[in-house]
């Protein structure tokens, strides 16, 4: 049975554009109804998401946990607010888009050089160059993927290692769908 959808895509409050997707709710097109959830991460990407042949809730989904729940634009962008957008200095919240999770923010003195690594798709299609696999293991353990010997000293895996397999699933399929990006400049976390 075929079903028709509209689906109204954010950036950060503003409306970028109306998709409107028939189909049978295969991957790639999207489900009706949305759970609320997956719903509110498609408004609030602040980049464009390559949804073909994804799975619309799993995506969604990832968003909300990346953009609501974890916060994770602070550390994996730099800088992670598009300029004079810092709510903390009266701007909007306006996500920087062109850096969006390219990594680069740096957490040194801390005794050691620290930068966050980008989450942004690799050449390849994998989010920080990681497969599913490495990006659970190390939500999970704490395991930096290129030095098993050293553990993640700023990321808070300890919170994210009870999160369910689902969630960790959508959030590697929301960053999946995100533009590759390259990091720009910033002094620290959340600039």
């Amino acid at each position: 049975m075929h079903r028709r959808t509209f689906i109204m895509l954010g950036f950060s409050g503003l409306l970028v554009s109306c998709v409107e997707v028939t189909g049978t709710g295969e991957p790639g097109e999207a489900p009706a109804p949305l759970d609320a959830r997956a719903e509110i991460g498609l408004n609030i990407a602040p980049v464009p998401l390559k949804l073909e042949n994804a799975d619309w809730a799993v995506v969604g989904l990832g968003s909300y946990y990346v953009n609501a729940a974890s916060a994770c634009v602070d550390c994996h962008s730099c800088p992670t607010y598009s300029p004079g957008e810092s709510p903390f200095t009266g701007g909007r919240g306006r996500l920087d888009a062109a850096h969006y999770l390219a990594g680069g923010v740096s957490f040194g003195p801390l005794g050691q050089n620290i930068t966050a690594p980008s989450l942004a798709p690799d050449t390849n299609g994998l989010p920080g160059g990681l497969t599913r696999e490495q990006f659970t293991s190390a939500m999970r353990t704490g395991k930096d993927p290129d030095d098993p010997n050293r553990t993640l000293q700023i990321m808070p895996w300890p919170l994210y290692r009870v999160m369910a397999d689902e969630d960790l699933v959508a959030m590697y399929e929301y960053l999946r769908a995100i533009p590759t990006a390259q990091p720009g400049t910033c002094t620290g976390p959340g600039q």
